[in-house]
C-alpha cells in the first residue's frame, strides 16, 4: 500500500507515522521565524509584480441568447480551499502558488512544506496574510492535504515522490499539473551567457535538465520548462508554441523570472508543455453555466430534444420538455 493510499484509509495517524518515519518529526503547525528586511522587501516586491501580472488574467463572465427565451451565462467563482505544496527553503514558489490564489478570490490557503527550514516558509506566509503553514513534507503532505484537510485543489512543485502522489491522490482531488525536474533549454546566442543560464538551472540538482540547442526546432520537440532564445530572439519568439515560459533576449534570464518579473515561475516540465501551461490566476478558478428557458423558449427547442433523445434510445429526455 502506498503513503497516499494508507493515508487515504486511515487519515491523521497515518500522516503521523509517516512524518515521524520520514521527516524524525510529527506534523505541525510552523511558529514563524524572522526576516530580514531585505528579504522581507524582496517578497513584497515580488508579490506586488505577480499579484498585479495575475489579476489581468480573469477570464471574462460572459451570457448570450442563443435563442429567443433560451439564455446561457458562464460565470468564473474561486475555489474555496487550496492546497500549497512549498519544496524545501523555496520562498519564491510560496509567492508564486499563494498570490494567485488571493487574486482569484480562495477563501483557505493550506501550506505544506518540509520541516527543515519551515519556520521561514510560515514567516513569508504571515507575510502574505497566510497562517496556515505545516511542517510536513514528502508524499505524506499531499496525502494529509488530500484526505485530512481535504482542500479543493493541491498545486506546487515537488521532487519525484511528491508529484506520483500528487498523480495518485488526483483522482479524488484536482491537482494543478505533475512537475518533474527542472528544465532549461537555450537556442543560439554568446557562450558566457548560455553557459550563465545552464549554471543556473544546475543549482535545481543533479537531475535538472540543462540543454543547449542550435534551432527552435529542436526546442520545440522538448517543449521544456523554460526557453531562452538568443541571437534572433524576438523572430523566434513569434514561432514557439511548445514552452512552459519563455525568455527573449540576452537581458531575459530565466533567473528573473524566478524571482523578480512576476511571471509565474510553476511551470510544465517531461514535456507536458505541449498541452498545459503553468499556474494561472484560472488554476484557482472554476466555471459555473447557468441556463434559463421561457415557456415560448423551451417551446421552441422541444423539436430539438425530441429527436435527439429518440435517437438515442432516452424516452423519459423527451419526456421532460412536455410541460
Amino acid at each position: 500500500m502506498t503513503i497516499v493510499a494508507e493515508i487515504k484509509e486511515r487519515g491523521l495517524e497515518a500522516v503521523r507515522e509517516w512524518a515521524l518515519r520520514l521527516d524524525g518529526a510529527e506534523p505541525r503547525l510552523c511558529v514563524e521565524s524572522t526576516l530580514s528586511p531585505e528579504v522581507r522587501d524582496a517578497l513584497l516586491a515580488l508579490a506586488d509584480r505577480v499579484r498585479r501580472w495575475h489579476e489581468l488574467q480573469r477570464p471574462a463572465d460572459v451570457e448570450l441568447e442563443v435563442e429567443p427565451g433560451v439564455q446561457l451565462e458562464r460565470r468564473w467563482f474561486p475555489l474555496d480551499a487550496v492546497g500549497v505544496y512549498v519544496p524545501r527553503g523555496l520562498l519564491s514558489t510560496l509567492v508564486m502558488c499563494v498570490v494567485p490564489a488571493q487574486a482569484a478570490g480562495v477563501r483557505r490557503i493550506v501550506v505544506c512544506t518540509p520541516p527543515d527550514g519551515a519556520e521561514r516558509i510560515a514567516a513569508a506566509a504571515r507575510l502574505l496574510g497566510v497562517e496556515e503553514v505545516w511542517a510536513l513534507g514528502g508524499p505524506q503532505a499531499i496525502g494529509f492535504l488530500a484526505y485530512v484537510e481535504r482542500v479543493d485543489k493541491i498545486v506546487g512543485p515537488g521532487n519525484s515522490f511528491v508529484n506520483e502522489a500528487k498523480l495518485e491522490v488526483s483522482r479524488d482531488v484536482p491537482i494543478d499539473l505533475p512537475g518533474g525536474p527542472s528544465e532549461v533549454v537555450v537556442v543560439g546566442g554568446e557562450p558566457d551567457v548560455v553557459e550563465q543560464e545552464l549554471a543556473a538551472q544546475r543549482e535545481h540538482g543533479h537531475d535538472a535538465v540543462c540543454t543547449a540547442v542550435a534551432t527552435l526546432e529542436e526546442a520545440e520537440a522538448i517543449a521544456p520548462e523554460h526557453l531562452v532564445l538568443l541571437g534572433d530572439a524576438e523572430a523566434l519568439a513569434d514561432r514557439v508554441r511548445n514552452a512552459g515560459a519563455v525568455f527573449v533576449g540576452r537581458y531575459s534570464p530565466v533567473a528573473a523570472g524566478d524571482y523578480a518579473t512576476g511571471g509565474n515561475h510553476v511551470l510544465p516540465t517531461n514535456g507536458w508543455a505541449r498541452s498545459v501551461g503553468g499556474l494561472g490566476l484560472e488554476t484557482f478558478l472554476k466555471p459555473v453555466t447557468i441556463q434559463r428557458l421561457t415557456e415560448a423558449g423551451l417551446a421552441r427547442i422541444r423539436p430539438t430534444v425530441e429527436a435527439l433523445a429518440a435517437a438515442e434510445g432516452m424516452p423519459a429526455h423527451a419526456a421532460a420538455v412536455q410541460r
